[in-house]
């Protein structure tokens, strides 16, 4: 027997008292958190978060390339774009340096799988690529985790 589960369930925002709720449960677990109207804000507050000519690594992510804040430092100029540098190393010779351009960059700009209400982020991941960075090898982690992606538990 199969479950039918509507695809909305995971499409929709989550209410604002969700996002509330998800905020202070982060910003207790000493994140610092901001919630925005929409992805044109998104992608401003990064620009004002990232100085200029630091090396910032996108995870990929869907939420970075439709909102457009993977174009804006991939291909935009204003900042050392590590992915660029990634892409056009070889992975035999150059291992060494990829895995060490991947765990340790200036900042980090991705998304979350989700986030609950209690303050927990759920990373998953193909690659796993993004995990030393976020774990903390990066200096400063940005996630922009859209409000569908706001979970009770």
């Amino acid at each position: 027997m199969t479950t039918s589960i509507p695809a909305t369930q995971f499409t929709d925002p989550a209410p604002a008292e969700r996002l509330e709720r998800a905020a202070a449960a982060l910003t207790a677990n000493r994140f610092a958190v901001e919630i925005l109207d929409d992805a044109a804000a998104a992608r401003t507050r990064i620009d004002n978060l990232i100085p200029a000519g630091a090396g910032v690594l996108t995870a990929y992510s869907e939420t970075l390339r439709l909102s457009g804040i993977d174009a804006d430092i991939n291909a935009g100029g204003r900042y050392q774009a590590l992915r660029r540098g990634l892409l056009a190393m070889d992975r035999v010779t150059e291992a060494d340096d990829i895995r060490r351009l991947l765990a340790g960059p200036d900042v980090v700009v991705g998304s979350v799988a989700a986030v609950t209400e209690t303050g927990s982020l759920v990373v998953a991941s193909a690659s796993g690529s993004q995990l030393p960075a976020y774990s903390g090898g990066a200096a400063h982690a940005i996630w922009i985790v859209g409000a569908q992606k706001v979970v009770p538990t």
